[in-house]
Formats: C-alpha cells, sequence, structure tokens
C-alpha cells in the first residue's frame, strides 16, 4: 500500500510546526552548494570532536553553586588529601609473616620512588613512644627479629593505637598503604602512567608472597571512570552505527536507502559531537551517551522520510516530488518529535546539578542539530543517490516482503484495537493507574559505587576497606577558627579534642585522625601533653602529612573519618546524629565554625532531594509535552490521546525497577526523563498521519486502520533501532550507564507496545466522542 495521501496546503498545515519542515526544501533546491557546506563543517565538527575531554571528577554529580559544595571545594583545596591519596589494599592471612612483611616494606620503600608521588603512610610509618627528649624510634627496627623476638613485634603492632583499625585490620590480615599523588599529575594524562607504574611495582614486589593487592582511592577511580568513558565512546559509535545501517539495509533492500536513512544521524553525532567540543564541554557519565542519543533521535525520523518517499517513489513520483512531498507530510511530525525530546532536555536544565544540567544543555543542542541535519540531508541524499527511479519501483512492486509483513501485522493490530475501543481504553486507564501507583512508591537510591566502573579494581578494593577498616569514603569535620586564635591555643585544642571524640564515637565512622590524635599518643606513651612538644612534633611532620589536618595558614583543621559506601538513605541518619552531636561543641565554643562535609556527606544530604526534584520535573514535562503537543495540533482530542500513551512506559519501567527492588537513581530518573521525550516519535507520527486519513462522516476507526497501515512499519522499525542505540550502553563498565541503557531501551519498547496498543483503542473512543459532541452543537468536524 503506498502513501498515497494528498500533500496538505493551507495555512492550519502550516501552522502545525511552523514551517519549519520548510528548511529541507533549500537543500531540494541548492544541492550541490548545501553538500560543500556541509563538507566543510563536518570538517570543524571533526576538528571540534577531537578538542573534547572527560570530567572524572567523583563529586561532578553534586556540583553547584551551593554554599555546601562551595565549602567542599575550599576543603579539598586546603587539605588535598583524599583527592589524591592512591589507596593500596594488601590483604591474606599470613600478611604478617616474616617473609610477607619484609616484602610489603620493600613495596613501601619502592613505591615512593615512583614519578608523580609525594609521599606515603602506613603501618611502617608508626613509631614507638619517645624516650626522654629523644625523637621516637621506628616501630619496626631495619633488621626484623626472628623467632620469639618477632613474635613480641607482632604483637606490638597489633596493638599498637595509631595503626590498628586505621592501617592494619584488628585481624592483621589486611594492611592500607596511602600513597599521596602530586595534584598535578591527577590531572592530566601522566595519571595513567602513575598508576601503571605502581601496579608494575606492587606485581614486582608481592608477585610471589600470595598476598591479594589492590589499588582503590579517588585517583584510582578517575583514571578508571576516563578509561570507561573513551572505551564506551568507541563502542557506543560502532554498535551504534552498525545497528542503524543493518536495519536499514535489512528492509530497504538498497545501499542507497541505507545512506539515505543513515547518514544524517551519523552527521549529526559529528556535528553535535564536534559543538560541544567547540563550545569546552567535557564528557561525563551522561554526555558520554549522547552518541547513542543523537543516533535515536535523529533516525526515528530519518526513517519515517525515507518510508514516506520510498512510498511515494513506488507511488510512481519523481525523486524530487517524493522528497518533496514526503517533508511536506512528514515534516511536521518531526519537528513536533525534535520538540518534545528538546523540552525532555529542557526539564533537565532545572536540576541542582551541574552534570545534570550541562546533560541538558547538551541535549537541546544536539537536539537542534538532529532536526536540522535530518530535514536537510533526506532530501539531499535522495537527490543525490537515487538514479532510475522507474526500475526501483518496479523491482519494489515485484518484491517488498519486510515491508508487506509489517503491514500486515500492523493492520492485525489496528482492526482488534478498533474492534472494541472503548472496552481496551478502560483496560488501559486501569492499567497506567495501576502502575502509577507503584511507581509512586519508588524511593530516592544512590551510591558512589554506582559512578566508578564495577569491573575493575577501585570498587572491590573499596569494598574490602568497608568490611575490613569501616570504610573508604573520606568523612570530614571542618573546623574554622575564629580572628586570632591559634592552632596551639588552649581553646583551639580543646574544640578539636571534643570534635574528635564526638567523631569517633558516632557509629558508622571509623578510621578517625586529626592533631588530636598526635596529642593524645603523646600523652599516653611519653606522658608529655605540653603545647611546646606537640608543636615540635607538627613541624617535624612532612608538608604533605601536616596538611592533610591542618592548613597552610594555620586557622582551620579537619578530623578526617572514613565511612562504608553505603546507599545514600542508610547514610543519612549517620551524618544527621553526627552534625546534631557536634551542636554540644558549638555551644560551648561559639567562636569556632564546625561543619561536617565531605563528598559522602554532601550525597546523603542532597541525592533524595535531588532526584526527588528530577521525578518532579518529569511529572511537570508530561503534562507539559501534552499541552505542547495539543497546541501544535490544535486539539484537545490529541492533547488527551498523547497522555496515556506517554506515560505508560515511564511507570511500566518503574514498576520494573520495583520489581527488582531497586529505587530511583539520577541515572534512571534521567533515563525516564529523556526516554518519554523520544518514545512520543512514534505517538507524534502517528496522530499526525491520522489527521490526514481521518474524514468527516467516516467512521474513525477506518482512519486509524489506514494511518496504523501507512506509518506502523516505519514506528517499529525505528522503535527498535531506539532500543538498539540505547541498549549498546550496557556493554558499558559503569553500572550507572548500564542503568541507563537497558532501561531506556526498555521504555522505548514499552513506548511502542503503548503506541499499538493504548493510543489506537483510545485515539479512536475520543475522535468518536469529539464527532459526537460536534455532532450535537451542530459544528462539524471542529473538535478534533
Amino acid at each position: 500500500m503506498s502513501g498515497g495521501s494528498s500533500v496538505p496546503s493551507g495555512p492550519w498545515h502550516k501552522q502545525l510546526a511552523l514551517g519549519v519542515e520548510r528548511i529541507g526544501l533549500i537543500s531540494l533546491a541548492f544541492p550541490r552548494a548545501i553538500g560543500l557546506v556541509l563538507l566543510v563543517l563536518m570538517g570543524l565538527a571533526a576538528a571540534g570532536a577531537h578538542r573534547l575531554k572527560v570530567d572524572d571528577s567523583l563529586s561532578q554529580l553534586f556540583r553547584s553553586d551551593t554554599p555546601e559544595f562551595k565549602q567542599f571545594e575550599e576543603v579539598t583545596r586546603r587539605f588535598p588529601s583524599s583527592e589524591y591519596d592512591v589507596l593500596i589494599v594488601v590483604e591474606g592471612k599470613n600478611l604478617l609473616s616474616r617473609a610477607n612483611l619484609e616484602k610489603l616494606r620493600d613495596l613501601v620503600t619502592d613505591v615512593q620512588l615512583v614519578d608523580g608521588t609525594r609521599g606515603i603512610i602506613s603501618l611502617f610509618s608508626a613509631r614507638q613512644p619517645p624516650e626522654g627528649n629523644q625523637l621516637p624510634a621506628a616501630l619496626f627496627p631495619a633488621e626484623l627479629p626472628e623467632g620469639a623476638a618477632y613474635d613480641e613485634l607482632v604483637k606490638r603492632i597489633l596493638s599498637n593505637e595509631i595503626i590498628r583499625g586505621k592501617l592494619l585490620s584488628e585481624d592483621g590480615e589486611l594492611a592500607l598503604v596511602v600513597l599521596a599523588l602530586d595534584p598535578a599529575i591527577v590531572q592530566t594524562k601522566g595519571l595513567n602512567t602513575t598508576i601503571g607504574e605502581i601496579r608494575k611495582v606492587m606485581a614486582e614486589s608481592l608477585g610471589d608472597t600470595g598476598l591479594r593487592n589492590q589499588l582503590a582511592g579517588v585517583p584510582v577511580m578517575q583514571l578508571e571512570i576516563r578509561n570507561a568513558v573513551e572505551r564506551d565512546r568507541l563502542i557506543y559509535n560502532a554498535v551504534g552505527f552498525a545497528a542503524g545501517c543493518l536495519i536499514a539495509i535489512l528492509f530497504f533492500r538498497r545501499v542507497s536507502f541505507m545512506i539515505i536513512a543513515a547518514a544524517p544521524p551519523l552527521v549529526a553525532i559529528l556535528l553535535s559531537l564536534g559543538f560541544l567540543g567547540w563550545l569546552d564541554f567535557r564528557l561525563n557519565m551522561f554526555l558520554n551517551v549522547m552518541t547513542p542519543l543523537i543516533m535515536v533521535i535523529s533516525f526515528s525520523d530519518s526513517m519515517q522520510l525515507t518510508f514516506a518517499a520510498r512510498d511515494r517513489l513506488i507511488a510512481g513520483e519523481s525523486k524530487y516530488d517524493a522528497f518533496r512531498n514526503a517533508l511536506l507530510v512528514v515534516g511536521p511530525a518531526c519537528v513536533l518529535t525534535h520538540g518534545t525530546a528538546a523540552i525532555s532536555f529542557i526539564a533537565l536544565m532545572f536540576s541542582n546539578s551541574d552534570l545534570i544540567r550541562t546533560f541538558g544543555e547538551a541535549g537541546l543542542a544536539a537536539t537542534v542539530i538532529a532536526l536540522l541535519g535530518v530535514l536537510m540531508l533526506v532530501p539531499l541524499l535522495g537527490v543525490l543517490l537515487i538514479r532510475n527511479e522507474e526500475k526501483f519501483t518496479a523491482s519494489l512492486q515485484v518484491k517488498d516482503t519486510g515491508v508487506t509483513v509489517l503491514r500486515r501485522f500492523c493492520s492485525w493490530i489496528a482492526v482488534r484495537m478498533v474492534s472494541h475501543p472503548v472496552a481496551y481504553s478502560l483496560i488501559a486507564i486501569a492499567v497506567v493507574v495501576g502502575l502509577s501507583i507503584i511507581y509512586a512508591s519508588l524511593e530516592p537510591r544512590y551510591r558512589l559505587a554506582d559512578q566508578v566502573p564495577d569491573k575493575q579494581q577501585a570498587v572491590e578494593a573499596s569494598g574490602r576497606l568497608d568490611a575490613k577498616l569501616t570504610g573508604a569514603n573520606p568523612i570530614d569535620v571542618l573546623i574554622e577558627f575564629p580572628k586570632g586564635a591559634s592552632l596551639y591555643d588552649e581553646q583551639t585544642l580543646k574544640t578539636i579534642a571534643d570534635v574528635h571524640a564526638i567523631v569517633e564515637k558516632q557509629a558508622g565512622v571509623g578510621n578517625v585522625w586529626s592533631v588530636e590524635s598526635l596529642r593524645r599518643w603523646l600523652a599516653e606513651k611519653a606522658g608529655r601533653n605540653d603545647v611546646a612538644t606537640l608543636k615540635q612534633y607538627i613541624d617535624l611532620l612532612p608538608e604533605y602529612l601536616t596538611r592533610r589536618f591542618v592548613s597552610a595558614e594555620q586557622d582551620a583543621v579537619v578530623v578526617a573519618g572514613r565511612i562504608p559506601d553505603i546507599d545514600a538513605s542508610q547514610l543519612l541518619p549517620t551524618v544527621d546524629a553526627l552534625d546534631k552531636g557536634l551542636g554540644a561543641v558549638r555551644s560551648a565554643h561559639p567562636g569556632y565554625k564546625i561543619s561536617v562535609t565531605g563528598l559522602a556527606a554532601i550525597a546523603a544530604r542532597n541525592s533524595a532531594s535531588m532526584i526527588g526534584k528530577l521525578n518532579m520535573a518529569l511529572t511537570v514535562e508530561i503534562v507539559f509535552v501534552a499541552a505542547f503537543i495539543g497546541l501544535a495540533f490544535r486539539s484537545f482530542v490529541v492533547m488527551f490521546a498523547s497522555i496515556l500513551p506517554g506515560i505508560f512506559p515511564v511507570v511500566l519501567a518503574g514498576t520494573v525497577l520495583w520489581l527488582m527492588g531497586e529505587g530511583l537513581q539520577f541515572a534512571s530518573v534521567v533515563a525516564l526523563v529523556v526516554s518519554f521525550g523520544l518514545g512520543l516519535s512514534a505517538t507524534i507520527h502517528f496522530l499526525n498521519r491520522l489527521r490526514l486519513e481521518d474524514k468527516p462522516g467516516v467512521d474513525p476507526g477506518v482512519g486509524v486502520e489506514r494511518a496504523t497501515i501507512l506509518v506502523g512499519p516505519a514506528l517499529i522499525l525505528t522503535s527498535v533501532v531506539l532500543a538498539c542505540g540505547l541498549a549498546v550502553t550496557v556493554f558499558s563498565d559503569l553500572p550507572s550507564l548500564r542503568l541507563f541503557g537497558w532501561l531506556s531501551a526498555f521504555a522505548m519498547l514499552a513506548a511502542l507496545t503503548a503506541d499499538l496498543l493504548i493510543l489506537r483503542p483510545t485515539a479512536t473512543v475520543l475522535y468518536q466522542i469529539a464527532r459526537w459532541l460536534d455532532a450535537r452543537r451542530g459544528r462539524g468536524n471542529s473538535t478534533v
């Protein structure tokens, strides 16, 4: 069956998309000039894409202009410790055997010689109590003793307050070595070389010991994120390209039509990435999915235009007329589908997170570029690549198996859906209401590990630290002194001691370090509690070590602890309890500003509200998009018809999350926001065709059937392409991207299901009601 509808004319048709689709007519008028401009733009885009860099910061999700985050950045700048620490985790039953301890000491010695390191803390840093006025001797002698003397040394190691539970687990089976890197190295490509050298030294030193050794810490996580993002970009480009070309060639059975359908999305990807590169956007865990997103945004409409032109060629039109008429008939719907996708990205721009706002901005720009690419390139490639229309038409009239099968399936669905439209519509309403109730019960979830590749060492090593040393994630209490106060003032030291005591007593927080740790050790082991001795020892410590706890200006200190990587909802009570406990210290020392900070604290406090606001943005988006579609079509019927099929994939995907015991994560709610806008593509194309096929005085079911047969095959194919394009992210090492990918792909297929099984009967019922109302008012077909 051909797309035999005449090309609509008149002002109403132009108002559907304000005539924006007519931009594509420029390509038909000046194909060579547009082609030349395109080549120049592609060259510039290639240079821009090469400029793209990776943002691997773990704090990127919570980066904002809030005072809380600015304080976190200030603490990171003044106390540059955890952001630059590589955590070497060594574990084994025989860790403290003499031979293994010698090997571990060799590792600690050799790893300090790696370029880019600036200091180390390990159990070998521990000292014995000082005797008299002499400096304390090392806990570990230069030559390790043997026999009973060595057993006695092991007892002293396990009972040492400085390292027990902090650098060595209580059972003596896990050791933590904290290696500080040069900040300049962490921000450059030199980090890859430095981490590689550290791994090499570990392998050489511990290779024959049987000890398990892994790396964790922020720099290692950043490197793993950076490598995963760059690897994913190659996979997404390759798989997305292959999927689009395969489906196009399978159903069009012509290389020329494959290029016409697949090339515009690929060019849109290049132009969009180039645009983002020239504007200095940074690739991150969300922006990295921009490639498949651009692919699915543009490929859907590219397929619709190509299908429409193909049908008109079969009907006997010339290639110029076929692509011109396809542009005028399908083009308005293409503009609207990109418009709904743009609204989805605009909704993300109201997030508190800089990362999500940036994703929204980049997505909006890419949507505009994709729309222009499709409207300009499909007709351009059509007139340049199609040769001998008569021969092409004759071959397809003889054999067009793939499309014929799809059209028969669409006809079968449409006939059944319009046979009992009221019953099916009531069932659809009941299903959507039920799923919405389940969706509303979803709770926000967030874990730092979801941002980091879980198939690499860092997450597993952090898990061992969670189990053996209370955690790998830092949490800090910042103490800022009043003006004129010194670090060594009695009240300052008392404030630090009080804060330290509260932090180490807080359930869920461990591995607590501060100036008070040194002060206690001197008092308990050497009986020296005077300020002069404390100052002497602090001055003797290397700068990289003192900067962990004391600012360079000595006007602020931090009490540092560590917590496990658990869900933010479980962590928030710990943070709140700690902050509440510090209230007594604030009252006792009113001049001192005491704040709980650190990425874990910010995540615990803000993740739930940020996810909740994104979810609310999705609700607002659903209402706004429905109104936008109704306004564009100048029809209340169309507005109401688009609501149920738009909501269904969102609430169904949410129900799947609920059944899996998952909550709403950043990746899942962003996936649903974007999928809602993309999923409406099928709805808009169908409603646009129904608008053209519906005739006054004819049963609306006839128009629904014909519109389904004409656009159904393209809708099915494009939905499959949408799902495939998004599903490639399941190959990512990043858990958040895998979640984004499969959930988005599932939502796309759910949107296709809703389009076929919900939209058809509800549109039929609404059109019938509108006809009945118009008949009673004597107004013809005006409501529709």
